[in-house]
């Protein structure tokens, strides 16, 4: 199974831990890492690699050097590593068709095989909307004129490499960038959702991208029934998302006691 993680050194303790969940809740399954990065070093790289052998994995890393990108434009405070989930089609092996990106700030406490199996044919990716009201619509009032019936988030990612090879233009994607620059907020994730909405399956958020942020409003939609058993025993990925981190010694969000747990048991020495 392939799984894609793009990162630089500030996140290798937060990979660490979503890859040790990911192991011991997958445990029939055989996963391939494809790390992209620019910048880590190399004692950084083999420290992951070792980490994942003795796992019984492997990883491929792939380094996408300052070569690439020059003339791709930037946004804010974000780099160009922006661009790295929306073109890596161009950097992963040729023969690959399929693979599931992973934010670094994801637990995986349920087994993704049913997730990487999805039927995505004619589909660029397959992805969660989060269906409070508030951020969604605010998100399609932004990214206006284009034709969206949902705002994915792009923290999980099936994708399609095929047909992104075939229907993904690089320089549509600068394009973009360029002239909407003054809007974008979260740059790789608006340019998804733009420029490829009509193209993502939609997948149940509580299932495979579920926020903790949001577990009063889960619960109350549900008549109560996903509260945290529900979670425990069904979702996939708890996605941390936000500025406030499990890592952080502040946090104070729901199931940030599960975090500790799978955090202690993947760094300790």
């Amino acid at each position: 199974m392939n799984i894609l993680v793009t990162l630089n050194s500030n996140y290798i303790k937060p990979l660490k831990v979503m890859l040790h969940s990911l192991f011991v809740n997958n445990q029939e399954e055989a996963f391939t890492v494809y790390l992209m990065h620019t910048s880590m070093k190399e004692a950084e790289l083999s420290d992951i690699n070792q980490y994942i052998v003795e796992r019984g994995h492997r990883l491929v890393v792939i380094t996408v050097t300052n070569d690439y990108f020059q003339a791709a434009p930037v946004v804010k405070h974000y780099t160009k590593e922006m661009y790295y989930r929306l073109l890596a089609f161009q950097f992963l092996p040729s023969d690959l068709d399929k693979i599931v990106y992973l934010d670094p700030d994801i637990l995986v406490i349920n087994e993704i095989r049913t997730l990487y199996d999805i039927d995505i044919s004619g589909y660029l990716y397959a992805a969660a909307y989060h269906e409070v009201a508030s951020a969604t619509e605010i998100n399609k009032l932004r990214l206006k004129p284009y034709d969206m019936d949902a705002y994915y988030n792009s923290g999980v990612l099936v994708m399609n490499l095929n047909l992104q090879r075939e229907k993904i233009k690089e320089q549509e994607i600068f394009n973009y960038v360029e002239e909407h620059k003054k809007r974008l907020l979260y740059p790789d994730q608006d340019i998804i959702n733009a420029l490829y909405s009509q193209d993502i399956k939609n997948l149940d958020e509580v299932i495979y991208n579920y926020d903790p942020r949001y577990y009063r409003f889960y619960k109350a939609v549900s008549s109560g029934r996903k509260d945290v058993d529900y979670v425990i025993h069904n979702t996939c990925f708890i996605h941390y998302r936000g500025k406030k981190k499990p890592w952080h010694k502040n946090y104070t969000g729901k199931f940030h006691s599960i975090y500790k747990h799978y955090e202690k048991q993947a760094l300790k020495e």
